[in-house]
């Protein structure tokens, strides 16, 4: 009996022990879980970050800090004196470092006389030199300023320039590994292609590197002045004109009377002959006339 009481507390306690390490396990294996389970998270989410931070480099790559804007600007000012308005902006052009592109004046009457100068400016001196020129109106009939943002497009031809490059540099490689004739001609025919387009995306890209580093300004200025009309003294001058009449009258004598002699004298023989005949017919009416 004593045997059969023993043996339960022995079962009893063997499995209490077991349930016990069961649980402390179970509890290991719960924690383990939950560890690797954070561990994850915590990989994933410095994945995300890192992703995140290259995108937003890649971007900041992209995104020029100085961006590319072509300006133009038109001026329409009355000036006092023209003349000395002109010489004055052309000469602020120059001090600038700038150039005249066009020159032109015209008058449409004494009163009206107006100049249109096109001129290219640095652009780090637009805004200044725009000042300087309305400084010298008398009056700003018209101001207009435009600017074109071409960073976008100046990008692109980069890119496309880089892309070109690459392909130039493999067809080289590829020229000097060829072997045939007839693929050495077609290597050549390409790589000629490729660097015809990469000059002409070059001339694209000065072309608008030349135009964001100068602006273009076009400036029309106009001189309207009122004349007073002053005394002519030709119109008051009796004696020469008396004198001019007389002369006037004494060549017109002198030229009659030339005419008439050279008239008498060149016709004498007809005139002579016409004589004879009507002192003819006189004489001959006259003795028809006489009674028998």
């Amino acid at each position: 009996m004593k045997r059969n009481v023993v043996l339960a507390l022995l079962l009893s306690g063997l499995l209490v022990f077991m349930a016990s390490c069961s649980s402390s396990e179970s509890k290991k294996d719960i924690q383990m879980e939950s560890s690797s389970t954070s561990q994850d998270t915590a990989t994933t989410e410095q994945e995300n970050k890192a992703e995140t931070e290259e995108l937003a480099n890649e971007q900041s790559k992209v995104i020029p800090t100085n961006r590319k804007i072509i300006h133009r600007a038109e001026l329409q000012l009355n000036v006092k004196k023209l003349e000395n308005t002109q010489l004055i902006i052309e000469k602020k052009v120059s001090d600038y470092g700038g150039y005249i592109v066009e020159s032109n004046v015209h008058r449409e009457s004494e009163e009206s006389i107006s100049a249109r100068l096109t001129v290219r400016i640095p652009e780090q001196h637009f805004q200044k030199f725009l000042t300087d020129a309305e400084g010298e109106a008398a009056e700003v009939l018209n101001r207009t300023v435009t600017g074109e943002d071409v960073t976008e497009q100046y990008i692109d031809l980069e890119s496309r320039v880089k892309s070109k490059r690459t392909v130039e540099e493999r067809l080289l490689e590829f020229m000097g590994k060829a072997e045939k004739t007839e693929d050495l001609l077609k290597i050549s025919s390409d790589l000629s292609k490729v660097q015809e387009e990469i000059e002409l995306i070059v001339g694209k890209m000065k072309y608008l590197e030349n135009q964001t580093s100068f602006s273009t300004i076009e400036i029309t200025m106009y001189e309207n002045s009122v004349i007073v009309p002053g005394l002519d003294s030709k119109n008051l001058d009796t004696w020469d004109k008396t004198k001019k009449q007389l002369a006037t009258s004494t060549n017109f004598i002198f030229a009659t009377g030339s005419g008439l002699i050279v008239f008498f004298i060149g016709n004498l023989p007809v005139l002579l002959l016409l004589l004879l005949v009507g002192i003819g017919i006189y004489f001959g009416v006259n003795r028809m006339k006489k009674p028998k």
